[in-house]
């Protein structure tokens, strides 16, 4: 599969080699084609990997995964050109946050409802998909190095566009029972309106080894 990364961070930085070793070909994207982070990612990522704009990515990429900060994902994907995006799955892992005396906390969502949702709007035409947004990045392609029945959370309106990134959670290790899907995309701001919480819990442990649990008596 080819994989479009739109993001040089960690979150797309980790992604990304975790696709490369699972052996797919991932195209990083970055705003310019000359992105030292994503230039300097491809060439010690290996053959499968490359690197370009935003718009040489999704056009590489049967699949899009955007891994940029939620203030500017709409930016990213307008950039990234809406031919481009037709008909493909995008995985938006993304939280909006703003700097707030010397730390982050979330940016206000009552103009968008979600960045998910915002996302799927602009773009009737693609396939949105919310996950990965409620944990770190580290955990997110290594389950395993967190004990316990931890999960995550998927919001879309293509359920074959869900099931999609469902196997591709399963090639990171998430077994699908650990897989909660909450809906459609509507249902992304929830997940985003847990950061506050996951940035307390950040502050008062002093680590981010840590994800969701939710017990049922089922």
């Amino acid at each position: 599969m080819r994989y479009a990364v739109l993001g040089t961070g960690i979150v797309g930085r980790t992604l990304a080699s975790k696709l490369i070793e699972l052996g797919h070909d991932v195209r990083m994207g970055a705003r310019s084609k000359d992105n030292p982070a994503a230039l300097e990612w491809a060439q010690e990522a290996g053959p499968r990997a490359s690197a370009g704009t935003f718009a040489d990515a999704a056009e590489f990429g049967e699949r899009i995964v955007e891994a940029v900060g939620g203030g500017v994902a709409l930016a990213a994907l307008r950039a990234a050109g809406a031919e481009h995006l037709d008909g493909k799955v995008v995985i938006d892992t993304s939280n909006k946050l703003e700097p707030f005396e010397g730390g982050m906390r979330l940016a206000s969502l009552d103009d968008i409802g979600s960045v998910g949702a915002q996302l799927q709007s602009a773009f009737p035409r693609a396939r949105v998909v919310k996950t990965l947004n409620t944990l770190t990045s580290a955990l997110m392609v290594d389950p395993v190095a967190l004990p316990g029945e931890h999960q995550l959370f998927l919001s879309g309106d293509d359920a074959t566009a869900k099931e999609a990134v469902r196997e591709l959670l399963g090639e990171f290790g998430w077994p699908p029972e650990r897989v909660i899907d909450l809906g459609g995309i509507e249902t992304a701001r929830g997940v985003e309106l847990l950061m506050p919480l996951w940035l307390n819990l950040f502050g008062n442990r002093g680590h981010a080894h840590f994800n969701w649990h939710i017990q049922t008596g089922d």
